[in-house]
């Protein structure tokens, strides 16, 4: 047997204890990754494709349901209370994504100024975010009372009588709203916005000092053009928490006065668990899907060209 023929038997072999190798690391990946996806079709695809079939059904749940085509589609065209209750969610959306995301820039820019103190800051800021919606909704409930509430009562102690009534109008119970989201979530993006302050070089604010360059400059040139991508990441994630909306406007607001509160989650809500029709909950659960799907791509396509420029 020559040398070229040991040498093809060799790498004949070669190739296919690699290919065995290959197939054991696939079937070794797919057993650790087993229980998740069991549990991730279980919880979450299984229900997505549930909830769409259910879309195309009417009548009370669980009694009489009937498939009714695309008859919950048509009759949210006409529905007044779903368009008001989108109206409401685009006007949060628009309210809170751009004070959150700034008021969480400005906290990252203050804590990353390294100043005494900045490290227990960094530590209260965040700390709102860990606590449940439920327990944010009940404090902020509890400050804003009319006569009663924390702010009222403090106003009174220094000498300042005022009865705002800050859950009895469409403009300040939207503004009851936005205070108890700031102050709830602004600490996750604080975060977001400090890991990317961090990771800009100091040779590049001291090349700027060396130039002249004053804050204002420094932040322009510098600070913003170096957290786009991080911004970019922000504005989205805070963009689709703004359309989940339901929390907050449920146990501060109630969705009132009226309905002026009131965002399409907490509509879905009351269509599927007040009134139990599934079919037409489902059916608006969809379209706030996809609305959310398509602003937030669209945004991020913006975003990252703008980067990329």
């Amino acid at each position: 047997m020559n040398d070229s023929t040991m040498d093809q038997k060799n790498s004949e072999k070669k190739r296919i204890k690699s290919s065995r190798n290959k197939v054991n690391s696939y079937i070794a990946a797919f057993l650790f990754l087993a229980p998740f996806m069991v549990l991730y079709v279980w919880f979450w695809i299984y229900p997505i494709i549930k909830g769409f079939l259910t879309s195309f059904t009417t009548g009370s749940f669980g009694v009489n349901q009937t498939f009714a085509g695309l008859e919950n589609y048509k009759y949210m065209l006409s529905d007044e209370k779903f368009w008001s209750s989108f109206g409401n969610t685009l006007y949060f959306v628009l309210i809170s994504t751009p004070s959150i995301v700034i008021v969480g820039l400005l906290l990252a820019m203050f804590v990353n100024m390294k100043l005494k103190g900045t490290t227990f800051l960094r530590s209260a800021f965040f700390m709102p975010y860990m606590l449940s919606i439920s327990v944010v909704g009940s404090i902020w409930v509890f400050i804003l009372q009319s006569n009663t509430g924390l702010l009222a009562e403090t106003l009174e102690l220094i000498g300042i009588n005022m009865s705002i009534s800050w859950f009895g109008s469409w403009g300040m119970g939207w503004i009851s709203i936005l205070l108890a989201t700031l102050w709830w979530t602004v600490g996750f993006n604080m975060i977001l916005f400090l890991a990317g302050l961090q990771e800009i070089p100091d040779e590049l604010y001291e090349a700027a000092d060396i130039d002249g360059a004053n804050g204002w400059e420094k932040f322009r040139y510098i600070t913003l053009p170096s957290l786009r991508g991080v911004t970019a990441i922000v504005v989205l994630l805070q963009t689709i928490a703004s359309f989940k909306l339901f929390g907050q406007t449920f146990l501060i607001t109630n969705g009132g006065p009226g309905t002026s509160t009131t965002p399409l989650v907490h509509y879905i809500y009351q269509i599927a668990f007040r009134q139990w029709d599934m079919g037409y909950a489902s059916a608006i659960s969809f379209v706030l899907f996809i609305a959310v799907s398509l602003i937030s791509l669209i945004q991020y396509k913006v975003l990252m060209r703008k980067e990329k420029h």
